[in-house]
């Protein structure tokens, strides 16, 4: 992103892409743009002038510095050098392991954008790669986004960052770096490009294990905030064929941002509890993302109803069962432990349920509990 780097010291970089390429504006301490650029000629073109305006590039550095700090309240970067990575001192793991995690937003932005929900862009980019370094055991340390834009926006850019901030602080990962591509006539004048980036790391005593994972361990489910950022091509289609159907606040509702699940992972490290394994319920829903964790067993579960405002509406225009390996149902995580630790599991995070237990027979067959 423009104007993040490794390293916040006296010279504070804004990186502006060009065809792939970062280019650094150096700042003086006190944040103001150092002064020293070339004289234009008479009748020659300007970088400006061909779309890309490296002068708000440098000015958004000082629009972004809070967001930043406000990531920085416990975990720090290393050192106050390195304009060109970020560096974080790991010398107080005893055996590292470090793992990384990569995600967008899907094409749930579309419709963030065209109702004005840059915050949660921002949000979602955050939890998709921040909830996959998690199902590893792993402390999500730091954070690094790309924007891809067709003119820089400082407004809009400041919020997408700040909605990626508010997630990080609640999680204590660090905003440590990025990338802003400035791309008029690639990218569409109302499209925003977004990619996020996850590092974390874990004692190698930590790691979860799903090869742990045996018959008659539980599953217990945790509720997820909204349909989150998968399947919003379907969700698409249903609105643009049924579109009066659904209210705006019942669109406010399914367009929520997906749920940070650090919470119960923290609780059940709190209660000395280790989970054979997790499972982040996206692209693929129950089934795919539980079988990728096992082999040679299943699972029987029954889940709750979805009580997501109007998303009845959504589910009558879907198959039965696609809808079941699309979203996640209302399910957005879930630990799988043994039997001894159910009623620690279940007091972890707000909302947990048992689902059902793993079982000899392969795959996972989901069906929706009738209270």
């Amino acid at each position: 992103m423009t104007g993040k780097s490794g390293a916040f010291c006296s010279l504070i970089p804004a990186l502006v892409a060009d065809s792939g390429k970062s280019r650094v504006f150096p700042r003086d301490a006190g944040g103001q743009a150092v002064k020293n650029r070339p004289r234009i000629m008479a009748g020659k073109l300007t970088y400006q002038q061909a779309g890309v305006d490296t002068r708000k590039a440098a000015a958004l550095v000082g629009d972004i510095k809070t967001h930043v700090a406000r990531t920085q309240a416990n975990r720090k970067l290393f050192g106050a050098f390195g304009l060109f990575a970020a560096c974080y001192d790991l010398s107080s793991y005893k055996q590292p392991v470090m793992m990384t995690g990569c995600d967008g937003v899907g094409t749930k932005l579309e419709l963030l954008l065209e109702h004005d929900l840059l915050e949660t862009a921002g949000k979602d980019l955050v939890a998709m790669s921040v909830n996959d370094i998690l199902t590893t055991g792993g402390d999500p340390l730091l954070f690094l986004d790309y924007i891809g834009i067709a003119a820089l926006d400082e407004e809009k850019i400041t919020r997408l960052i700040g909605g990626m901030a508010d997630y990080l602080a609640e999680c204590d990962c660090i905003l440590a770096g990025g990338e802003t591509a400035e791309m008029p006539g690639i990218v569409p004048v109302d499209v925003i490009e977004l990619s996020g980036f996850c590092i974390g790391c874990a004692e190698k005593s930590d790691l979860i294990d799903p090869t742990t994972v045996k018959v008659g361990d539980v599953l217990i489910g945790y509720p997820s905030d909204s349909i989150h950022a998968n399947g919003w091509s379907l969700v698409r289609r249903v609105l643009k064929d049924h579109a009066p159907d659904v209210t705006v606040d019942e669109l406010a509702a399914w367009l929520k941002p997906t749920r940070l699940y650090h919470d119960v992972v923290n609780d059940l490290k709190a209660a000395g509890v280790k989970p054979k394994a997790y499972s982040h319920i996206t692209g693929g829903g129950l089934p795919e993302n539980l079988e990728r964790l096992f082999v040679g067993m299943g699972a029987d579960l029954e889940i709750p109803q979805w009580n997501l405002p109007g998303i009845d509406k959504l589910l009558a225009h879907v198959d039965a069962e696609d809808r079941f390996h699309t979203f996640n149902m209302g399910i957005g995580w879930v630990a799988i432990v043994d039997q001894a630790y159910v009623d620690s599991a279940l007091k972890a995070g707000p909302g947990g349920t048992i689902l059902g237990r793993m079982v000899d027979a392969e795959g996972v067959r989901v069906k929706v509990r009738r209270d």
